[in-house]
């Protein structure tokens, strides 16, 4: 799926995230990877086999 010199880590990689954007709405609060992965600004995903992940956002410890 990447065209990119360096190839891009697949959807399947643990560093997925690090594949270019090449399209991007934040308006709409969604990017989509070279690898084929939708990445959303609260961090959740959907990757191309369907698979959704749900945000990984850390709270705030009680101090």
């Amino acid at each position: 799926m990447c065209q990119h010199a360096k190839a891009c880590p697949a959807a399947e990689d643990a560093d997925h995230e690090a594949a270019k954007a090449t399209a991007s709405h934040p308006e709409q609060g969604w990017s989509l990877l070279c690898n084929g992965v939708v990445l959303f600004e609260d961090t959740g995903e959907l990757l191309p086999s369907g698979e959704a992940k749900g945000p990984r956002r850390t709270l705030p410890q009680a101090g």
